[in-house]
């Protein structure tokens, strides 16, 4: 199968994300009542995903966001140059007492019959602020930018962080950029920005502006407002429900060529069964489902939609850049933290079909 996607050969960045940069406290098995030490991670949905394709799949990309001038903004800072990412930043000031602060997020690993819990000290977020006429969008799309994308974490911050992705996704397809949007529906951050109904009014005008979108089910229903088919799935790797909902998501938002999403069967925190699919152009296609021995799933999600896009960016087939989505995302959740330590050559092998026998 064909593409759809008319991507430009070239430019400076071949990938650009707009969204929130946040450190991710983790104190692993222990939950955060007991806890007496932690690591850091530096996260961000749509920092994760140029992050990975950076590192694992060797492009060039960028992250545009906001950054304080403080020990954790230059913790993070420093992490973003690590991957591979170039920043574009609107620089805050601290104030010593109350920020702008750059966000935590809070997040144990659970175990066996003890799910991860994850909460959130957003609290005058430096990246909230964000807002249209904030970045150089012209300046930017001059220089080469082969895709764009964004996410619904972002748009959920604020007011004027959803006027800044429509802003940024329309400067991007007047350019001849890809565009992209994970929807990523969160409640506990919807509740405080208007609740539901202004989550499906913010990401509609979003959506209008979208080539590729990635989100499953529930995203569909909570973030664009569609109702579930008739038919239920009869499982959690169980497509029908998922593609049941497509015709009705392309009616609405003709511009849509691609929607995918992973299929996930949580046995226990530790234990998973993977999948991923997509609908591309009016076909259907379908990843394999593999047994995935977990380590830390946050991230999974990001580690195939930034897999998903290398292919298409690399020019594959849908059917190996699902593959390629599908098998880093199952690798990713075999490392610590939120962002890749894979390599290219890692995530050919295993959607090959390659195991963990010893590589020597």
């Amino acid at each position: 199968m064909k593409s759809p996607l008319q991507i430009r050969s070239g430019g400076a960045y071949d990938f650009v994300s707009l969204g929130a940069l946040v450190h991710r406290l983790d104190p692993g098995l222990v939950p955060f009542r007991k806890a007496t030490e932690c690591r850091i991670h530096v996260s961000g949905g749509e920092f994760n995903c140029a992050a990975n394709l950076a590192d694992c799949f060797r492009m060039k990309t960028a992250v545009v966001s906001a950054m304080v001038d403080s020990p954790i903004g230059s913790l993070i800072e420093e992490r973003v140059r690590a991957m591979g990412v170039t920043g574009i930043w609107r620089r805050f000031d601290h104030d010593g007492v109350t920020g702008p602060n750059m966000a935590a997020v809070y997040s144990d690993r659970g175990f066996g019959v003890r799910p991860p819990v994850v909460f959130y000290n957003r609290a005058n977020e430096a990246a909230a602020r964000l807002a249209p006429g904030d970045v150089d969008w012209d300046a930017l799309f001059a220089s080469g930018v082969r895709w764009f994308h964004s996410g619904g974490i972002f748009a959920a911050l604020s007011e004027t962080t959803a006027e800044l992705i429509v802003e940024g996704m329309q400067k991007a397809r007047a350019a001849g950029a890809v565009t992209s949007f994970d929807l990523n529906y969160r409640a506990k951050l919807w509740k405080i920005s208007g609740g539901e109904a202004r989550a499906v009014d913010v990401i509609r005008r979003i959506v209008e502006n979208v080539d590729v979108l990635v989100g499953n089910e529930e995203d569909l229903q909570k973030g664009l407002g569609i109702a579930g088919p008739e038919v239920a799935a009869a499982s959690k790797l169980d497509p029908t429900a998922f593609f049941g909902m497509i015709d009705t998501v392309v009616s609405r938002h003709p511009g849509v060529k691609v929607v995918a999403t992973t299929l996930r069967e949580v046995l226990s925190t530790n234990r998973h069964r993977w999948s991923a699919v997509a609908w591309v152009d009016g076909t259907t296609i379908a990843a394999p489902t593999a047994d995935l021995d977990v380590l830390d799933r946050v991230g999974g999600g990001d580690g195939f939609a930034s897999g998903f896009f290398y292919g298409l960016l690399s020019g594959g087939a849908p059917e190996e850049a699902l593959k390629l989505g599908w098998a880093h995302g199952a690798l990713l959740t075999t490392f610590p933290g939120d962002t890749t330590m894979a390599t290219v050559e890692d995530v050919r092998a295993f959607a090959k079909g390659g195991s963990a026998r010893i590589q020597r």
